[in-house]
């Protein structure tokens, strides 16, 4: 089952930039997301929903996923309970699971939810330490990332560049598990749209690939913080008709050289162009 098969039309589902939360208890929020425009929209039954109203945002994600949506739709699920109402419904595209400390617990979710896409997030500091065996448990893993709102608080730190470290931990474990780039981690100040952009932008040079968002208004942010410019592109199909007309390593006309990574580097900026064509 892919998670993104079928988004946005007919024909090659494009990849995913943008990941919208949205809280399960609010189907009315749930409904506007899934207009919004967002790539992936994810309905959140964990800390976006009060504790005493867990029960009727388990019921109202179910009657949404009794359905199937053009846009795929996760559930970030609040304990393993949840998964058995789930995990048999049509619309249900990917579980985001919180909390992930080791490989087992891949494990014991896989064996609730067949055959779904899981998407562990690492949110504190032993589920960093075990990040590709965490990437690495099942092949129903697609995805890690970061919850960087509970990392921060288990680490004890304040200033945003102490996560550096963990973001690139997490990075190298999804390319060594052969796992997408992961997302980056909300951003909560939805008034902020430069912080946001900034961020994204640091995000990108640091290898993640899209970015979650808590409010529409961010998606648009992310997505340009995400495309490639208009001289990337170029390069990149510089690279790929010359990687087409010769074999092994090669140098351009301009003296720089290439090999199969950049040029795989270069197929996925023309794949990423591709969303604006």
């Amino acid at each position: 089952m892919s998670d993104t098969a079928g988004a946005h039309g007919p024909g090659r589902p494009r990849t995913p930039l943008t990941w919208l939360y949205a809280p399960g208890d609010r189907p009315a929020v749930v409904a506007k997301a899934l207009s919004s425009g967002a790539d992936v929209v994810i309905v959140d039954l964990e800390d976006a929903v009060a504790p005493h109203r867990k029960a009727y945002a388990l019921d109202a994600t179910a009657d949404l996923l009794a359905d199937t949506h053009p846009v795929p739709v996760h559930v970030r699920v609040h304990t393993p309970h949840d998964i058995p109402t789930l995990a048999p419904l049509p619309g249900l595209r990917g579980l985001r699971v919180p909390k992930v400390t080791h490989a087992t617990d891949i494990h014991r979710i896989a064996a609730l939810a067949p055959g779904l896409p899981l998407y562990p997030l690492l949110e504190n500091a032993l589920a960093v330490e075990h990040a590709y065996a965490i990437a690495a448990a099942h092949p129903a893993v697609r995805g890690i990332a970061l919850g960087e709102a509970d990392l921060r608080a288990d680490l004890g730190v304040r200033e945003d560049s102490a996560l550096d470290w963990s973001r690139g931990r997490v990075v190298v474990a999804a390319r060594a598990a052969a796992l997408p780039p992961p997302a980056q981690s909300v951003h909560p100040d939805i008034g902020d749209l430069d912080a946001l952009a900034a961020g994204c932008a640091r995000g990108r040079s640091m290898g993640f690939l899209g970015r979650a968002a808590i409010h529409p208004r961010q998606l648009p942010v992310i997505e340009r913080a995400y495309l490639p410019t208009p001289e990337e592109i170029d390069a990149a199909r510089e690279v790929v008709e010359a990687a087409g007309a010769e074999r092994g390593a090669l140098a351009l006309p301009d003296g720089r050289f290439v090999d199969a990574a950049v040029v795989e580097g270069a197929h996925r900026v023309l794949a990423l162009a591709a969303r604006t064509a």
